[in-house]
């Protein structure tokens, strides 16, 4: 992670406003959140501003969602930040932005769905995006396509989480792993993903789901990568009912990858909030519990 140079303020924020889009800077500046890839800054009530800061291929993210949200929102039944002002580099600040529609709620990692209604919701969300892509789509990095493509890195991450003690049963983490890589690969076609649905990304109100953001790592690929989201978001026993709302029904082996995709997610999850329960570096003590209680589901389908 490289946080760029500048110091990134609300005075900063409302200069950029001023020079390329004069008409929105009286508004409110405020600090929303610092993410891996963005600073996000509120904008009023109703507007966001997304600047990259911290890694260098924030830039083409956010081109991308500027290029491919605003076509996309409007089948979603939640709401998405969407692109509304592209901000170009300059002199100033050497980096594309943008400005977007703010999106009220809160991360699932602070407040977990808690409804089991929340199934519906999410099911209904995926159904909606996970539709055939254009021709030209984006490629993820390094999500949506073969999950055993993934195999080397997952075995350094459950490693690393093995030798802090954080995974109860590691045989049967690999024997998840195993099944999941071993599946028939995706046959339809590129199908539109989200590819990020981690807890921090998920939005919540009353105790189910009410906005997702951060479509950064929006591409075409198999839709198991999306289909992991259900073991770390959704309440108790309310997996089943998700793969049932969910349509077309997933078939088995596509379930089974999304156990791996999800698995992967787990152990970096877990492996994020134990740094920060320990105040290390890209630490997040929130995102441990949801990672955990993702793996304890995932073990309890393992066959050893």
């Amino acid at each position: 992670m490289t946080h760029t140079a500048i110091e990134i303020t609300a005075e900063f924020v409302r200069e950029l406003l001023h020079e390329q889009h004069p008409d929105l800077a009286d508004h409110p500046v405020r600090l929303g959140a610092r993410g891996w890839d963005n600073q996000l800054w509120r904008l009023g009530d109703d507007l966001a501003v997304r600047l990259p800061w911290a890694t260098e291929s924030a830039d083409t993210l956010l081109r991308k969602e500027h290029a491919w949200i605003p076509g996309l929102a409007p089948r979603l039944p939640l709401p998405v930040p969407v692109p509304q002002r592209l901000g170009e580099p300059s002199e100033r600040f050497p980096r594309p932005w943008i400005v977007t529609t703010w999106v009220p709620g809160t991360p699932a990692d602070h407040a977990p769905a808690t409804a089991a209604e929340s199934a519906d919701t999410l099911a209904a969300f995926l159904s909606a995006l996970h539709q055939p892509a254009p021709e030209g789509a984006p490629d993820g990095r390094d999500r949506g396509g073969p999950l055993a493509e993934h195999a080397d890195g997952f075995a350094e991450l459950l490693a690393e989480a093995v030798g802090l003690g954080l995974i109860p049963d590691p045989d049967a983490a690999r024997a998840v792993w195993e099944d999941a890589a071993g599946a028939p690969v995706w046959s339809g076609p590129p199908l539109w993903l989200h590819a990020d649905l981690h807890p921090a990304n998920v939005l919540t109100a009353d105790g189910t789901f009410c906005g997702v953001v951060d479509f950064g790592d929006l591409c075409a690929g198999d839709p198991a990568c999306d289909l992991a989201a259900p073991w770390l978001l959704l309440p108790e026993a309310a997996i089943e009912r998700f793969h049932a709302a969910y349509g077309p029904a997933a078939d088995a082996a596509t379930l089974r990858r999304a156990r791996g995709w999800a698995l992967m997610k787990a152990v970096v999850c877990i492996l994020i909030g134990h740094a920060g329960d320990h105040g290390r570096p890209g630490g997040k003590p929130t995102w441990g519990p949801p990672g955990h209680t993702a793996l304890r589901r995932l073990l309890a389908t393992a066959s050893h």
